[in-house]
């Protein structure tokens, strides 16, 4: 056998490269044009849920004028014999016309100015549905067609082992057996916000993704026809895209500074939804008049959560200052907010106590988890309003961290801040459950963290620090760049056993009880293989759980037998 020369040695290790490569790819014909041997076969990759229809791409902005030539503005050829009377007409109408040319430029950068800043005005469907046509805006009008449920909380109640441990195996029977019923794009780009629909009677789930786009999925409502497409006849069943969705530029412009950081329900009319995000804004959408107004805007600093009392008359707005804002949501939109700055670190997730709302929870990138009493924060002193503010009604009162510490250590600032706790890296997120007695934190140190908190026995005076936590669950929140951040997203749902969800660097969607224990890990890799980063549950159906990922594609868990339904 002759000897092969170093060469053909390498040769063939290149060829063995591009056909790997190639492959992975999928360029298949590409390999096979080629001449290249074909590799032997692996293991089928999940291949995304194909979209319905095709996808319009988001409105292009104005356009500014373009530069012209000197040459060409000098108009057509001049007649050097032209009369006097000829000439004095020509330079009126080129001049005319420059002023014509200038007005139109003015007018085109004045556009693409707008076309970058946000809306404050209030918004019908039809503007917040891009290009939508009459039976589009119908079935959404349709779809919004719910019951108003409001918001239920929970009961603290003494359980005997043997009674949580028949609790806990009866919500693992019921969640360990779901599955993907239904898949959808909902939105452009990346989750980054959800909230489920507390209607009983259809799966409506809301998600806000990265450029401020509002995706409303009915997740199993029957598909439309989509006709003699060939690319949906060549899709399999399993690929194909289930339920209907509808995309809202709530939030404008479309670009990474709308992010939508937070999806809530109102809590005593779910006919009502709000949003916030990174450009400054929160909006209200009602179903019934199909109006999005504003609410609230500050300019300044980056909203990145928001709650709501059980009485649905408030909202605390958490921000990147490390602030917490307090809104009045009877009084009207110029009234003066309150702004606490409670540490010097961005604030990342607010959560309301829903049975005693006056203690708010804090998470931020401070490390520290904090519990702090509203009634006190109220009782802070402004002084002299007047001369410091003048007649502008519209000038927020704000509290600095070093007012808001300074009142701390008085007499009547005692028990202002209850409780804190400092993580080993920045806490991301940090929730009372609808009981109002547990908190689930998550944090980039890689933990789950879990405490029991008896709210009547908080310190209102001395050390302010929080008992250890009862469990700690080691969990990958390393999640980088490209990634929505993990948060654990209490159930809503008080019929069943507290539990929570969170997604997971593998693919799942992991659910644990109160107590910490892992109920069920729901992953299908023959269908997804993306991280389930956000996550959101059904407040009335024990047997719901959604999830979405990073490219918008959302997913619904549900029992097996509802895939066909």
């Amino acid at each position: 056998m002759p000897k092969i020369s170093a060469y053909e040695i390498e040769r063939e290790a290149n060829i063995a490269r591009n056909r790997a490569l190639l492959e992975q790819l999928e360029l298949k014909e590409t390999v096979a044009s080629l001449g290249l041997p074909s590799a032997a076969p692996g293991k089928s990759t999940a291949k995304p849920v194909q979209p319905n229809k095709r996808v319009k791409r988001e409105r292009e902005e104005a356009a500014a004028p373009r530069r012209a030539s000197a040459r060409l503005r000098t108009g057509p050829y001049v007649d050097p014999n032209e009369s006097p009377k000829s000439k004095k007409e020509r330079e009126a109408e080129q001049e005319e016309a420059r002023a014509r040319e200038a007005e139109e430029a003015l007018e085109a950068e004045e556009r693409a100015r707008a076309a970058k800043r946000p809306r404050h005005d209030d918004l019908v469907l039809a503007t917040l549905v891009e290009d939508a046509d009459p039976m589009d805006l119908s079935s959404l009008s349709e779809a919004l067609k719910v019951t108003s449920q409001p918001r239920r909380v929970g009961t603290v109640e003494a359980m005997s082992e043997s009674r949580e441990a028949r609790e806990i195996q009866e919500l693992r029977d019921k969640l360990q057996g779901l599955k993907v019923v239904s898949r959808a794009k909902v939105t452009q780009d990346r989750i980054y916000s959800a909230a489920y629909h507390p209607e009983v009677t259809k799966d409506l789930i809301f998600f806000g993704d990265k450029h401020g786009q509002l995706g409303i999925w009915d997740a199993r409502a029957p598909r439309d026809e989509v006709g003699d497409d060939e690319t949906a006849e060549s899709t399999s069943k399993d690929e194909q895209e289930r339920g209907k969705y509808w995309r809202l530029q709530t939030h404008w412009p479309a670009t990474s500074k709308s992010s939508i950081s937070c999806v809530k329900f109102d809590p005593i009319d779910s006919h009502n939804v709000y949003t916030s995000a990174y450009d400054s804004t929160i909006r209200a959408l009602s179903f019934t008049t199909s109006i999005s107004r504003e609410i609230f805007h500050a300019p300044d600093a980056l909203i990145t959560s928001i709650d709501l009392p059980s009485s649905g008359h408030e909202m605390w707005v958490s921000d990147s200052l490390g602030g917490l804002t307090h809104l009045d949501l009877r009084e009207d939109k110029t009234a003066r907010p309150r702004w606490y700055g409670l540490s010097d670190h961005k604030i990342g997730c607010i959560s309301v106590n829903p049975r005693e709302p006056h203690f708010l929870l804090t998470a931020s990138n401070s490390k520290m988890l904090s519990i702090w009493d509203a009634r006190k924060l109220s009782t802070i002193p402004v002084e002299d309003l007047s001369a410091a503010f003048g007649k502008d009604v519209s000038t927020p009162i704000d509290f600095d961290s070093d007012t808001v510490k300074r009142f701390c250590e008085t007499k009547k600032g005692e028990g202002c801040h209850r409780g804190e706790w400092q993580h080993g890296k920045s806490a991301s997120s940090a929730y009372w459950d609808p009981r109002g007695r547990n908190i689930v934190s998550t944090s980039y140190d890689d933990s789950l963290r879990l405490w029991d908190i008896d709210t009547a026995k908080l310190k209102t005076s001395g050390d302010a620090t929080l008992p250890k936590p009862f469990r700690q669950i080691k969990h990958n929140c390393q999640t980088g760049k490209w990634l929505t951040i993990l948060r654990a997203q209490w159930s809503l749902n008080t019929d069943c056993y507290p539990h929570f969800t969170v997604g997971n660097m593998e693919h799942s969607l992991d659910i644990y009880s109160s107590k910490g224990d892992v109920i069920a890990k729901l992953a299908d890799r023959s269908k997804i293989t993306a991280v389930q980063a956000v996550t959101c549950s059904h407040p009335n159906i024990t047997e719901r759980a959604a999830s979405g990922n990073a490219s918008g594609r959302c997913v619904l868990w549900a029992p097996a037998d509802l895939a066909d339904s």
